[in-house]
C-alpha cells in the first residue's frame, strides 16, 4: 500500500469520520514489513478481531467478496443502461486464490493423482501431454463446506438488500468443477432459503456464464463477476468491496483493490468513504442506531457535491475526456476531502445533530 493511499485514508477519518461519531478502533499494521516482522501472525490477529466486533477494514479468508458501483447522475457509464448498483459477488477460497501453477520445463506428461487416505487404489488423470517448454499448467482445487459458506453468503446478502440472485458457471464445461457450485447452491437456496426469498418477491437463478453477461449488459441493474463492472460505471473508484461471512453478521469494507492504480494528487476518494460508511452502517445496525444518521448523510454529500460537478480529475476525465480536463474543472484530492467537511457539517447542522 502506498503513502499516498495511507495519507488519504488518515484524512477520511480525521476529517470525516472522528469529528462526528465516538469509536473504539483497534487497528492492526498489515504493512509488508509487519507481516515480515510478525511471521504474519498480525493477519490472523486481525482475523481474529474482526470475528469478535463483527466489523473490519481488511481480512483475508473470509468466504465472499461482493462489490457495489455507486452511481451519479452526471458522470456518464460505458454501459449507459446501468442506471442500478450492481453487486458482484466472488469467491475467496480456493480456486485460482490457492492454486498450483508452473511452467512446464521441457517435453513430459502432466498429471493429476489422488491417492485416498484409506490405502485404497489410487486415481490418475493426464491433464496434458507436453511437447514443448515454456508451456503453463495449473491445478486448483474446492471444498463443499466453503462453497456451502459461499451460498449462504450470497442468499444472506440478496435478502438484505432485497435483490435477486444469480449464480453464474461454466458447468456445461467443468460438469464436476462448477457443477458442484450449482447443486449445491440449488439445494440449499430449495431447503433454506426459497420461502424468504418468495416473500420478498425476489429470486434466485443459475445460468450460463455467456448467458449471464448477455443479460447484464441489456440490464438496467444485476449481478456480474469481475472488474470490468466498475469500468462499465466509469472509474475504478466508484466501486466498493465488501467480505461477508456465512452467517451475515460479520463484514469487512474496503475500497475495490486497483482503485488506485499509481500516485495522484486528484483521486476519487468516494469508495474508500463509502467502505468506511458501509461500516458505520452495519456497526449501527448490530448495536448503536446513532451511527446510522452520519453514515447516510455522508453517502448522501458525496453525491450531491459531485453531481453539482465539484470532483476530482478521474471522474472529470469521465465528462470531458483527459486530455481536455483542466485545472478549475476538478480538485486535488485534499481540496475535495474541505468540501465534503464542509457540506457535511453544514447537513449535519441542519438536522439539528
Amino acid at each position: 500500500m502506498s503513502q499516498k493511499i495511507q495519507g488519504g485514508s488518515v484524512l477520511i477519518k480525521e476529517k470525516l469520520i472522528f469529528p462526528y461519531v465516538e469509536l473504539d478502533l483497534h487497528s492492526y499494521n498489515l504493512g509488508i514489513e509487519n507481516h515480515d516482522a510478525t511471521n504474519d501472525q498480525v493477519t490472523k490477529d486481525t482475523a481474529e478481531a474482526i470475528k469478535k466486533y463483527n466489523v473490519g477494514k481488511r481480512v483475508e479468508e473470509l468466504k465472499l467478496k461482493q462489490m457495489e458501483a455507486i452511481i451519479w447522475k452526471n458522470i456518464p457509464q460505458l454501459v449507459s443502461g446501468w442506471v442500478k448498483p450492481i453487486i458482484i459477488g466472488r469467491h475467496a477460497y480456493g480456486d485460482q486464490h490457492r492454486a498450483t501453477d508452473f511452467v512446464v520445463p521441457g517435453p513430459g506428461k502432466v498429471k493429476i493423482s489422488y491417492m485416498p487416505s484409506d490405502g485404497s487404489p489410487k486415481m490418475v488423470y493426464l491433464v496434458h501431454n507436453f511437447t514443448e517448454s515454456g508451456d503453463v499448467a495449473m491445478g486448483m482445487y474446492n471444498l463443499d463446506k466453503s462453497v456451502k459458506d459461499f451460498a449462504h453468503s450470497s442468499f444472506q446478502m440478496a435478502l438484505f438488500k432485497n435483490w435477486p440472485l444469480y449464480l453464474s458457471t461454466k458447468n456445461t464445461i467443468l460438469k464436476k468443477y462448477d457443477g458442484g457450485f450449482k447443486d449445491i447452491f440449488q439445494e440449499i437456496y430449495d431447503k433454506q432459503y426459497k420461502s424468504e426469498f418468495e416473500a420478498q418477491s425476489i429470486w434466485y437463478e443459475h445460468r450460463l456464464v455467456d448467458d449471464m453477461v448477455a443479460q447484464t449488459m441489456k440490464s438496467e441493474g444485476g449481478f456480474i463477476w469481475s472488474d470490468s463492472m466498475a469500468q462499465g460505471y466509469g472509474s475504478l473508484g466508484v466501486m466498493t468491496s465488501v467480505l461477508i461471512c456465512p452467517n451475515g453478521k460479520t463484514v469487512e469494507e474496503e475500497a475495490a483493490h486497483g482503485t488506485v492504480t499509481r500516485q495522484e494528487t486528484s483521486t476519487d476518494p468516494i469508495a474508500s468513504i463509502f467502505a468506511w460508511t458501509r461500516d458505520l452502517a452495519h456497526r449501527a445496525k448490530l448495536d448503536n442506531k446513532e451511527f446510522s444518521f452520519s453514515a447516510k448523510a455522508l453517502e448522501e454529500i458525496c453525491i450531491e457535491i459531485i453531481e453539482a460537478g465539484f470532483m476530482t480529475k478521474d471522474l472529470a476525465a469521465c465528462i470531458k475526456g483527459l486530455p481536455n480536463v483542466q485545472r478549475s474543472d476538478c480538485l486535488h484530492t485534499s481540496e475535495f476531502m474541505d468540501k465534503l467537511r464542509q457540506n457535511l457539517q453544514l447537513k449535519l447542522v441542519q438536522a439539528k445533530l
